[in-house]
């Protein structure tokens, strides 16, 4: 079995819920966590994750949105965590390269949403481009205050930010980047990440994996990141499926098995 740890089912890309579920059935995903990225999201994927027990939901605001969403606070994301179907707090963090928001307010709704973990025990799931320094320095600021689990989500950036999350106790979801042919510091640093810290994903409907690049993503398509993963440690597909089933479920307690 595989687990889809980060995908968009709320976009109109997937209309046809059940037809998402078929397809990453028949390619043996069978959970997927849909992840929102703004307060607008928050009932949909709760919504989505009540009609199907292979669907769970996430709650958090993205860093493109952080200047839309200053007065979140710790108690709101606190109440819409109580959710029996919301098992992480995301994708929140911090992204340079844009800059959609200004920086200073992207780090202080990241560290809202750490804050909120830290009292829930519920996951941050992080998105970090082009932010490295600043993203170890909050998380480790923070881990200071009080441990929370980590999730660096969609990882396509340096050793560093790996090795630092991990110290922390946290994990590293892999997606279709991995595949790319041009992502081969990528590649090298994942060969060389302890298989019992690493997640899969598709971050879907983005960044399909090598053979659909530059097609619909989808959650069927975690096997084929499970399957570059294997070819890079040099085991079986079906040994990377069952130990980053066993890493999410170690992760999001919440989730049941």
């Amino acid at each position: 079995m595989l687990i889809d740890s980060h995908c968009h089912l709320n976009y109109p890309e997937f209309e046809d819920l059940q037809a998402t579920l078929a397809q990453a059935k028949d390619l043996g995903v069978e959970v997927m966590q849909t992840i929102s990225t703004k307060r607008s999201d928050f009932e949909q994927v709760i919504a989505l994750a009540e009609q199907s027990q292979s669907i769970y939901a996430s709650i958090g605001v993205h860093p493109h949105e952080a200047e839309h969403h200053q007065d979140m606070t710790v108690d709101e994301l606190l109440k819409w965590a109580a959710h029996e179907r919301v098992i992480g707090l995301g994708e929140t963090g911090l992204d340079y390269y844009y800059e959609h928001s200004p920086r200073q307010e992207q780090q202080d709704l990241f560290r809202v949403h750490i804050a909120a973990s830290q009292q829930s025990g519920l996951p941050v799931i992080v998105h970090t481009r082009d932010a490295d320094e600043d993203t170890i320095k909050i998380l480790q600021e923070e881990h200071k205050k009080a441990p929370f689990p980590i999730l660096i989500h969609c990882f396509s950036t340096s050793r560093d930010m790996a090795e630092a999350a991990i110290t922390l106790g946290g994990y590293i979801s892999i997606s279709g980047i991995v595949t790319f042919n041009k992502a081969v510091e990528l590649q090298e640093i994942v060969a060389d990440l302890p298989l019992e810290r690493l997640l899969v994903e598709t971050d879907s409907p983005y960044l399909a994996p090598v053979p659909f690049r530059g097609k619909k993503n989808q959650p069927a398509y975690t096997k084929y990141v499970a399957e570059k993963i294997a070819e890079l440690k040099n085991i079986t597909p079906e040994q990377v499926a069952q130990q980053t089933t066993d890493n999410f479920y170690r992760l999001f307690t919440k989730a049941k098995r």
